[in-house]
């Protein structure tokens, strides 16, 4: 599923950076939470398509990206999101 979530994320927007971090194992026992993980997910992103976004405006960017794997798989997802000259 990380891999699915960058692959994505880099055909979407194009980032210059992007790291996508499996934190599920933080969330065990928590509703959503899913034996064997991948359903807690923390993307750092730097991309051209943020700049001059709000960070609401930003979010909607990489949820519509996500959005099969938003109402399936990804219980939550964390997102810290920059344009480039804010990295």
């Amino acid at each position: 599923m990380k891999d699915r979530i960058a692959a994505k994320l880099t055909a979407a927007l194009a980032p210059v950076s992007i790291t996508v971090t499996d934190e599920s194992a933080q969330h065990e026992g928590h509703a959503g939470a899913r034996p064997g993980g991948e359903s807690h997910f923390h993307v750092q992103m730097v991309a051209a398509a943020f700049s001059g976004k709000s960070r609401v405006e930003r979010h909607r960017l990489v949820n519509a990206a996500l959005a099969e794997e938003l109402n399936g798989p990804i219980h939550a997802l964390r997102l810290t999101l920059k344009a480039p000259e804010e990295a």
